[in-house]
């Protein structure tokens, strides 16, 4: 455990900050997965629909830099693709 007071409050900061990263990654992640399982599924409706949010979870998530630029890219066009070639 930390003695000095600035060691102190960055524990509790970088907790606050570990579960924001923690709720946006997860929710990335979460939005993929249900787009992919629509996918599977054949559901063009839906599909179309949890693209929009995937787009915005990954968009959030490369703004507040838990993912890079290429990563980000690459997800969303990846699942572009596939919605597309439903």
């Amino acid at each position: 455990m930390p003695n000095i007071k600035s060691a102190k409050k960055r524990v509790k900061s970088n907790a606050k900050k570990a579960v924001n990263n923690t709720v946006y990654t997860s929710s990335m992640k979460t939005a993929v997965k249900k787009l992919e399982r629509s996918i599977k599924a054949g559901e063009k409706d839906a599909a179309k629909e949890n693209l929009k949010v995937a787009i915005k979870r990954i968009d959030k998530a490369n703004k507040v830099g838990l993912v890079k630029d290429n990563k980000a890219a690459r997800e969303k066009s990846r699942l572009t693709k596939k919605t597309n070639n439903m």
